[in-house]
């Protein structure tokens, strides 16, 4: 089955065997993560598309209309046409379609659709199968994945070893944040509380793992007790004696397959459980058991995304040691890619191993997007050896990347003109939308209480005013030596919850600031900084207010910058924001990649 069309046809006839009408197969693991291990890669292995959100459904009779569906958002529209071959597949866009809608209108009369209740969370099983109830169909939660079935090659789930993520980068112990839990259920009258999304657990439990490509996490479930204990249910081979020690004795291990086992043994107990981090088998195994299930955040959640001081600190450390890396590559672009020679696969590596050089690189936070021309307008394009373009001279280049440290963890995107001509009037212009829209949420100030979504359009103001706009959010969470997508802090539209459900932002949350535009087929253009939200005094404010206090330090590329367009006040901050890029970096930079930075730090 070295063939997509191979394995959906393999896959049909496994689904077949088993009584089934179709399957739907999210990017999703037992945890419900963003990134996932390659043992969870099924997906990828079924379609070959390589984003990190989407799903497909598969009909075992694919009728006259294909019988199968790939699913993705704004992101990925060009992604899953370049990558999924649409002769056996149909693309649907998120959300102006769902995967229940389209059951519900595709699926056969009486159909029994498939699902793997450890891939899907509560509320999508719920929606799936009120959309097949029209149809006298039913959802059915399978014994075991139909992929696993047939995918003969597939990956173990990783046996690497936990490590420590020590206080000193922490700022809190896990003792202190395991008590603060159980007095966060005390408060609550419960017994216990299921953590299963792998950043809490790291969170919780101050450790750290390489189980998720780009994400340092350990594959594991806990429960945790009002009386501040813990059950973490993790391999033995992977907790060796400095984990277990710093463990110490108020956290019990078992075995990550006894976890199912535990859940059942919760009879009557109040446990409270998060269905938005939380996977359907996990609430019918409680059910099955008699547990009273309370739908709470889990509460690692909010705390972990109210950086510390410590954790404050070691995100400036980590920004200015990861902004050297990358002014360095952008020096080395600016004169290499006009030559022509250059790729992006070339590009890409060439930045790794400037980060490599600070020699505290755990890992990249993400892919690097390394996008040349067209590429650059498929916000997030991932480059490999078939799809490898030229960097061609006169054409933009984008690049959006990040680093893992043990004191933080970054993200950046700078979109540069290659020369060696003036770039287009077209693409300043659009550039310049785009950097105005960043420099309007860089400056924003705002009472306590406001949602991301309130500031969303500060971003997209000078794009709307030209008919212009951009398919993804505006800003995402950013974890600490975590994942590099954390919620519940966002920028973006609304998502048209109910009023009061989306999360505010709070002091000592990180965001990134990063608005864009693509024009397809042709460029696209993307300006990304972190913030930290931080309290600010205002002389006679009726109440608390915040701002934004910028993390990342590395030039803009003036070359696209259309000056007319700038106010004062845009100018000034323009020029306040590289006189501080200069004051970071200078102090680690000498020679000529000194004079590079004083060269592009000079005012407008």
């Amino acid at each position: 089955m070295n063939t997509h069309e191979a394995r959906l046809d393999a896959l049909r006839k496994e689904l077949a065997r088993r009584g089934l009408d179709g399957f739907v197969i999210p990017i999703s693991d037992e945890h419900l993560s963003e990134y996932v291990g390659g043992y969870a890669q099924r997906l990828a292995w079924l379609t070959g598309f390589g984003g990190s959100a989407g799903t497909a459904v598969v009909l075992t009779d694919p009728g006259q209309d294909k019988g199968a569906a790939m699913f993705v958002d704004g992101r990925y529209t060009l992604q899953v046409r370049e990558q999924v071959d649409g002769r056996f597949w149909n693309y649907e866009s998120v959300p102006q379609t769902t995967i229940a809608a389209w059951l519900g209108e595709h699926a056969p009369e009486g159909a029994k659709i498939g699902y793997d209740a450890w891939l899907h969370g509560k509320g999508w099983v719920e929606a799936a199968s009120r959309a097949l109830d029209d149809r006298k169909g039913t959802l059915v939660a399978v014994d075991s994945n139909p992929i696993d079935a047939v995918w003969q090659d597939r990956p173990e789930p990783s046996a690497a070893p936990a490590i420590v993520h020590d206080t000193a980068h922490a700022g809190r112990s896990s003792q202190e944040k395991r008590a603060e839990v159980g007095e966060w259920l005390t408060a609550r009258k419960l017994d216990g509380a299921v953590i299963s999304a792998l950043d809490s657990l790291a969170w919780l439990f101050n450790i750290r793992g390489s189980d998720v490509e780009r994400t340092p996490v350990a594959l594991g479930f806990a429960i945790v007790n009002a009386d501040g204990t813990a059950d973490l249910f993790m391999p033995e081979a992977k907790l060796p004696a400095e984990v277990r020690a710093h463990l110490g004795n108020a956290v019990r291990i078992f075995p990550r397959e006894a976890f199912v086992t535990s859940l059942a043994g919760l009879k009557d107990k109040r446990v409270a459980v998060d269905p938005e981090r939380s996977v359907q088998a996990i609430f019918a195994a409680l059910t099955d058991a008699g547990a009273q299930i309370v739908e709470l955040r889990d509460p690692c959640v909010l705390a972990k995304a109210i950086k510390n001081p410590v954790e404050q600190a070691g995100h400036r450390a980590a920004q200015a040691r990861d902004g050297v890396a990358v002014s360095r590559f952008l020096k080395w672009l600016g004169e290499a890619a006009p030559k022509g020679a250059e790729t992006e696969l070339s590009a890409s590596a060439y930045l790794h191993a400037r980060r490599e050089e600070t020699g505290l690189l755990r890992d990249l936070s993400f892919d690097t997007i390394s996008g040349a021309g067209p590429h650059a307008a498929i916000p997030h394009y991932r480059v490999d050896e078939d799809s490898n373009l030229q960097i061609a001279p006169n054409s933009v280049y984008l690049v959006d990347s990040g680093g893992q440290y043990p004191d933080g963890t970054t993200d950046i995107t700078r979109t540069v003109w290659i020369g060696p001509d003036e770039a287009p009037a077209e693409v300043k212009d659009r550039f310049t939308r785009v950097l105005k829209g960043h420099i309007a949420l860089a400056r924003a100030v705002f009472p306590a209480g406001t949602a991301g979504s309130q500031l969303d359009s500060f971003a997209r103001q000078f794009l709307w005013q030209a008919g212009l706009d951009y398919a993804h959010g505006t800003g995402h969470g950013v974890g600490s030596f975590l994942s590099v997508h954390e919620g519940p802090q966002r920028i973006a539209k609304s998502a048209g919850g109910q009023p009061g459900t989306e999360q505010a932002l709070m002091a000592g949350m990180i965001l990134s600031n990063e608005p864009g535009y693509y024009k397809s087929g042709e460029y696209g253009i993307r300006i990304e900084n972190l913030v930290l939200v931080e309290e600010r005094e205002i002389a006679g404010a009726e109440g608390p207010f915040l701002g934004f206090e910028t993390l990342t330090f590395v030039p803009i590329d003036r070359q696209l910058v259309a000056q007319e367009l700038l106010t004062a006040e845009e100018t000034a901050w323009w020029n306040a924001y590289h006189a501080r890029v200069r004051e970071v970096l200078a102090p680690q930079l000498s020679g000529d990649d000194l004079a590079w930075l004083d060269d592009q730090c000079q005012p407008l």
